[in-house]
């Protein structure tokens, strides 16, 4: 009981491995390079594209809701333009638009084949919930991406 007590008042560090797994950078165990194209990416550019993705996400709804910036629908409109683009472009295209701007693609850690339909619609409900993103494990990905076996990764 002390153990299983101890680790949940330890906090997010608890559950990090407690010996050294000999890796010398983030993404060495999934395969992926240390720097360059193919690389794991850092929480701020990760940021960046989905603050860009959400302004895009933001002027289409502001034109389909016929330039009413002050709807009270305009939240929920931004929120399925973001949705849909995301899906289809990441399915499409293995990125959105504010990836492609920023440099990133999103990867499957299992094969070198596009993301696919199933994997970009769960990577999308569950970063709809922002808190999958939020935790992250020891080579920085998010939970959402463990959760459907993706990376983002740089794409240039």
């Amino acid at each position: 009981m002390a153990r299983m007590t101890g680790s949940w008042l330890s906090g997010p560090s608890a559950a990090l491995p407690l010996d050294d797994d000999g890796t010398k950078y983030r993404g060495e165990r999934i395969g992926l390079p240390e720097t360059g194209p193919g690389s794991l990416v850092g929480s701020g550019r990760r940021l960046g594209a989905l603050m860009l993705d959400w302004l895009m996400a933001g002027g289409v709804s502001i034109l389909i809701l016929g330039g009413d910036a002050l709807d009270s629908r305009l939240s929920s409109v931004i929120l399925m333009v973001w949705f849909v683009v995301g899906v289809v472009t990441v399915t499409l295209f293995s990125f959105t638009p504010g990836q492609y701007i920023v440099g990133l693609q999103v990867a499957r850690i299992d094969k070198p084949v596009g993301v696919g339909i199933v994997r970009a619609l769960a990577r999308q409900v569950l970063l709809v919930f922002m808190v999958p993103p939020l935790i992250t494990d020891t080579d920085g990905r998010g939970m959402h991406d463990r959760a459907t076996g993706t990376a983002l990764v740089r794409s240039r």
